[in-house]
């Protein structure tokens, strides 16, 4: 290979991922596995898709009913709110932070919204509003404590968990509020409506269209851009004139807000306000972000991969169950699962550099 050649690769190999796959001059014949990295490089979506697709064609094979159209939306059911703390959890992993408050943040949220209904006796929107806005203020908080205190998000946002917990305690009481006292506003996205003989609810709805929405915006729009160029490299971001703090409380704020969504959601799962439902969902989200193909490092990912993520979780327990193995199978292949993405996702790094 000339010299001219070879300072050119050495060039390309320093650029973005999509120029990782010039080649200058003679090349070089790239067997199946190289082939596939390359692929998953400029394609991260391709690896969450076959684990997903080959789970999905082996537990229909091995369970009759697990392939029904029931099914699928019983799954979904199941994974919506983790998926919905997902997309929150992978704005801010994107940014090469990780947030682990946002279980806590969500139940704030939901106990706000009905103390504000239930206790206080505000009007059922404004309460709704309300909890909305707390969400954000936690969301604010995490922002803050990142780009102003110069906390990593692990330390900050470690903090902030037990901050936000004991508050949800504090303002509940330790006490539910039961389904007879819940507002129809607080529970209408758990609502169900038929769809080719299946039963969906409004909840599903709202998180796919939550999805499309977010995937669209991480791909064309500048702040999209923003994230990602923020947790691929911070400083190339700043002398580039990115405002790097003023993207990063934007993302922590915007991952409050869909935190608060995600309290009504979970209003409308469980058909109750309870401080305590959903305590478990902080690993859950990130387990679904690393196992739709999100980098922990930063800067790589995609937003739908999340939503295959929190599928793939809902296939394997639901499949394992229906196969007859007990739950604590289920957390095994999970952990399996997020060791094996992290394992490629390292794997992936090298190969682009």
């Amino acid at each position: 290979m000339s010299q001219e050649a070879k300072t050119a690769s050495a060039t390309a190999s320093e650029s973005s991922p999509k120029t990782w796959l010039v080649q200058i001059g003679n090349q070089e014949r790239l067997g199946p596995i190289q082939w596939v990295e390359r692929r998953m490089l400029t394609r991260p979506l391709i690896g969450p898709a076959a684990v997903l697709i080959i789970a999905v064609i082996a537990f229909s094979i091995a369970a009759p009913n697990f392939g029904s159209l029931q099914n699928f939306s019983l799954i979904l059911q199941q994974v919506q709110v983790i998926a919905m703390l997902g997309i929150a959890q992978t704005l801010i992993i994107l940014t090469a932070g990780i947030d682990l408050s946002v279980a806590a943040v969500m139940l704030l949220a939901q106990v706000a919204m009905g103390r504000f209904a239930v206790a206080i006796g505000l009007p059922v929107w404004l309460s709704l509003l309300l909890g909305l806005l707390v969400a954000v203020a936690c969301g604010a908080l995490n922002g803050f404590i990142v780009t102003k205190l110069r906390i990593p998000p692990f330390i900050a946002t470690l903090g902030t968990l037990s901050i936000f917990y004991a508050l949800n305690l504090f303002i509940s009481d330790g006490e539910s509020v039961p389904y007879a006292d819940v507002p129809p506003l607080f529970t209408w996205l758990g609502t169900g409506f038929k769809l080719f003989g299946a039963t969906f609810t409004y909840g599903q709805v709202v998180t796919v269209l939550m999805f499309v929405i977010f995937a669209y915006i991480l791909r064309n729009t500048a702040w999209g851009t923003h994230i990602y160029a923020v947790g691929d490299n911070v400083e190339a971001a700043r002398l580039t004139g990115i405002p790097v703090n003023r993207v990063l409380m934007s993302v922590y704020v915007t991952a409050g807000l869909i935190i608060g969504v995600t309290a009504w959601l979970l209003i409308g799962r469980i058909g109750s306000i309870s401080p305590t439902a959903g305590v478990e969902y902080n690993l859950a989200s990130i387990s679904a972000v690393v196992i739709g193909g999100t980098s922990l490092f930063g800067g790589r990912g995609r937003i739908m991969g999340t939503l295959l993520g929190a599928l793939i979780v809902g296939v394997f327990s639901s499949g394992l169950s229906l196969v007859g193995l007990d739950n604590l199978w289920q957390e095994f292949t999970i952990g399996i699962l997020i060791i094996g993405a992290v394992a490629v996702d390292q794997r992936l790094r090298k190969v682009g550099r």
